[in-house]
């Protein structure tokens, strides 16, 4: 039966509010550094199972390197790098042991001890004398070389060089690991095989044993970093970035750049070298790099023949079981972890000794196999490896940090044939099988929440396309206005005007109905606006409209729906006629999208699509209640009733008159008698024949059937009935008053008026009935001049949609009295004179006042509206 692994938990140290990914390095014997991406370095004893020593440094340390003679500890912080001496640090740890401290020393490092300042530093290598620091800045990687002096500490650090690369957008897949640490670059030293001194230190050779330090077999090293890298035995530093690239630096050649030598298109872990084969020099034939999303690239040399006389350099880029949070390589193997478990990979192809075409095909599907299945180690949650090592008893020994920070030495079973890793032994076929089944899971989870992405992207795209579609559909109604009148517009408004008493006050109504006529749904989002404002009232001096909004969201009005609002429009006593009702389709941008999503759409100006309707009119026929006859005689009798009231009330009226009189200098105010005001036009009967007897024989069977037609009783039922400007009045209570050719109703300000309806004819007295004109009179008359001057312009609007509907015949000629025109000429003149007469007057201030000016233009203007012309 196969032993498993044993895990043994050596000390905790907490991994709370970490930035940088954790950092576990050896040094020599038994000591071991600890970085957790907090601000501390943790100096632990593996023999003793001790923590020794602290290390607080002024910010977040973020890398761990070895001087070559172990006698200087070099950390990577945010504020630079800081030199510490180890046998200083280790006498004192010792010392503390032998006065049997619990505690461990401490001890807080100081600006006394930074070699290099630079802000933004994240990673760094030591090789030779040379201190190689890798940061980062706003748009670019730099990679800077420094002279490390003779006396380290007490030595400032020369600056040789730097190089950078820019910095491109984090790559995506990234952001999919739930892991919240932050990838620092990935800094190793590769050598030619042949290498034994240089120039810069005689050590090289004895560094490419330490960490992140390897030598390369001789042809794989000229065929990456060329023929003059590998004459002059130049070191190589190999730089994986967190965007992906994995780039090089040749240290010895004279103009060398920061090159990029290949990209994962994923943040890179790992960067190492492996034995593939047993050779008798033990270089390393193969260089490898693993992705964050578990791509590996392996980098080996390929044989063109059976002499080996054309190689190159192969690139292969295989996919493991991902996301790699951390890793190791040794001779043979990658040990890595996914956070959920710890895997092992076989990197030996199994060919000792054998060369050209007959080893490539004997062992290539053996090592794609065992590229592709790794072996699980069942042991979850480590996120740092160190360097592994190997026990008397032949057992390879893991030291690794846990995600709740806890130190744990991982044990491999002795006397494991890796060699055989590949072909999945039958004890391994079960957990190969349920490994099968969890990835099968995750792949069917992940398709779940594709496809639930994808429906909700799908859906957005049909609201949307509905949304365009309407918008194109108003737009080109809006712009072809003369192909679409008011009542085929396939979205439009139309309203109705009510009046109700709510607390003894009356208050006028508007009901809207938005008519869907269009093929489409209007779905959530869309809003419908209405703007109130009235065409007699001019903006306020602080440059305020007085126009009112009001604003009804809906949802899903299909086609043939309809859509009812009611709004206010008016209180009793309000003049403020005619007005305009605006209607708009508004939709909001936030129903199809957050507002975070929104805001990333830096070209969009709104949020919000307008789309215009129509205009709506509402003037003084529409806000007219009517009175029924019964009524009438109900206030008649009301107001007989009430004299004696009445007469109370004008003794004190008049006597207020005459206390104001003498106070303005004896001038009587008083009014006797209200003034009545009227106004009339005349119709030709041809006109309304043409037009309202057809069209009420034809919309309504049902109407009044006339013999012939009493054209005065149809033109007032067509005034006070018909919808006209997209507006029709809803009438209340007894409808036998528009029967009449009188009709009293009461307009919006109170005051009473009576419209009156009647065939008269038209011509001069001293010609024959013959030239006379026959015509329908419509005539106004009130005590209010703001409700006769309202009603005869909403009335004139009325006739002149008639004018548009009548059908194109010859004008009569006994229709045209040309001394009728010359007569409403000289009037024009004459009145014309008075107006200008009153103007120079004023502008002299000679023989007119302020009192007596309003009289005059009110005489002017009710001649105006007397004798009118015929409408034929």
């Amino acid at each position: 039966m196969e032993r498993r692994c044993v895990v043994e938990t050596w000390a905790e140290f907490g991994l709370s509010g970490t930035s940088c990914s954790p950092r576990v390095a050896f040094d020599c014997g038994t000591d071991v550094f600890l970085c957790t991406g907090s601000d501390e370095v943790y100096l632990f004893n593996t023999q003793e199972r001790k923590l020794t020593a602290v290390l607080q440094f002024p910010g977040p340390v973020s890398d761990l390197a070895e001087s070559h003679d172990k006698q200087f500890l070099y950390v990577c912080c945010s504020t630079g790098v800081y030199c510490v001496s180890v046998p200083l640090l280790l006498s004192r740890s010792q010392s503390s042991r032998v006065n049997a401290s619990s505690s461990p020393t401490e001890l807080k490092i100081s600006s006394e001890f930074l070699v290099v300042g630079e802000e933004g530093a994240l990673s760094l290598l030591l090789v030779g004398s040379l201190l190689l620091i890798v940061s980062q800045r706003d748009t670019s990687w730099l990679l800077s070389l420094y002279k490390t002096p003779k006396q380290t500490q007490s030595s400032s650090y020369e600056m040789l060089s730097s190089f950078s690369v820019p910095l491109v957008s984090a790559v995506a897949h990234g952001e999919e690991l739930n892991i919240q640490l932050r990838r620092r670059p990935v800094l190793i030293c590769v050598y030619s095989g042949h290498a034994t001194t240089t120039s810069l230190s005689c050590t090289f050779p004895k560094e490419a044993t330490l960490t992140n330090h390897f030598h390369l077999e001789p042809v794989l090293f000229k065929l990456l970093f060329g023929i003059d890298a590998a004459l002059t035995k130049s070191p190589v530093v190999l730089c994986g970035l967190p965007d992906g690239r994995l780039c090089f630096l040749p240290l010895l050649l004279p103009g060398s750049r920061f090159q990029v030598l290949h990209s994962l298109e994923q943040p890179v872990v790992l960067v190492g070298a492996s034995v593939v084969m047993e050779m008798g020099s033990g270089h390393a034939q193969c260089l490898l790099a693993v992705g964050e999303q578990g791509r590996v690239l392996l980098i080996k040399t390929d044989k063109g023949g059976p002499e080996g006389d054309c190689s190159t350099a192969g690139f292969t880029e295989v996919c493991v079981p991902g996301p790699v949070v951390c890793g190791y390589v040794d001779k043979h193997h990658l040990y890595y972890s996914t956070g959920s478990d710890l895997l092992l990979l076989d990197l030996s192809d199994g060919s000792h000794g054998k060369e050209g075409q007959e080893r490539n095909e004997e062992t290539s599907s053996k090592s794609g196999v065992a590229l592709q299945n790794p072996t699980s180690l069942n042991v979850c949650r480590v996120i740092g490896l160190a360097k592994p090592t190997q026990s008397a008893a032949g057992e390879v020994q893991l030291l690794g940090l846990s995600v709740r920070g806890q130190l744990q030495r991982i044990t491999l079973p002795a006397g494991r044939d890796d060699s055989r890793l590949s072909e999945l032994p039958s004890t391994q076929m079960g957990r190969g099988v349920k490994d099968l089944l969890s990835a099968i899971g995750d792949v069917c989870e992940r398709a779940s929440m594709l496809k639930v992405s994808i429906k909700s992207k799908n859906q957005i795209l049909r609201h949307l396309n509905q949304v365009l579609n309407i918008s194109f559909l108003l737009t080109a109604s809006k712009k072809n206005e003369e192909h679409f009148p008011i009542q085929k517009k396939p979205i439009k408004c139309h309203a109705i005007t009510r009046w109700s008493r709510l607390l003894q006050k009356d208050s006028l109504h508007l009901m809207c109905v938005l008519d869907n006529s269009s093929p489409y749904i209007l779905e959530q989002g869309w809003t419908l606006s209405i703007t109130v404002c009235p065409l007699s009232c001019s903006p306020s001096v602080g440059g305020e409209s007085s126009s009112t909004n009001f604003s009804f969201p809906f949802e899903n009005l299909h086609p043939g729906e309809t859509l009812e609002v009611c709004l206010p429009l008016a209180a009793a006593g309000d003049t403020s006629f005619p007005m305009t009702v605006n209607c708009s389709l508004i939709f909001s941008l936030t129903a199809l999208l957050e507002e975070k999503e929104l805001v990333s759409f830096t070209g969009l100006k709104s949020r919000s699509i307008i789309l215009p309707l129509n205009t709506l009119t509402v003037d003084w026929l529409h806000v007219l209640q009517v009175n029924s006859p019964t009524a009438s005689h109900k206030s008649a009798t009301f107001q007989s009733n009430n004299v004696t009231a009445g007469t109370v009330r004008a003794f004190l009226s008049s006597n207020q008159h005459r206390c104001i009189g003498r106070g303005a200098g004896g001038v009587r105010v008083s009014k006797h008698k209200e003034e009545q005001y009227s106004a009339s036009l005349h119709v030709t009967p041809e006109l309304l024949r043409d037009t309202l007897v057809l069209k009420s024989s034809g919309l309504d069977p049902q109407g009044l059937k006339l013999d012939p037609p009493n054209l005065s009783i149809c033109l007032l039922n067509w005034l006070l009935s018909e919808c006209h400007g997209g507006v029709k009045m809803g009438h209340q209570g007894d409808k036998t008053a528009l029967s009449s050719s009188v009709v009293c109703v009461q307009a919006p300000n109170g005051d009473m008026v009576k419209l009156t309806a009647k065939e008269v004819n038209v011509g001069e007295e001293s010609l024959d009935k013959d030239n006379s004109i026959s015509t329908v009179q419509v005539r106004i008359d009130s005590t209010s001049i703001a409700a006769v001057c309202g009603l005869h312009h909403a009335v004139l609007h009325r006739v002149q949609t008639l004018l548009h509907q009548a059908p194109e015949t010859a004008a009569s000629t006994k229709s045209v009295n040309s001394l009728r025109l010359r007569q409403a000429l000289q009037r024009a003149e004459r009145l014309l004179q008075q107006i200008q007469q009153s103007q120079i007057s004023e502008a002299f201030g000679v023989g007119v006042s302020a009192g007596q000016m309003s009289p005059a233009l009110l005489s002017v203007y009710r001649e105006l509206r007397e004798n009118p012309l015929v409408i034929i």
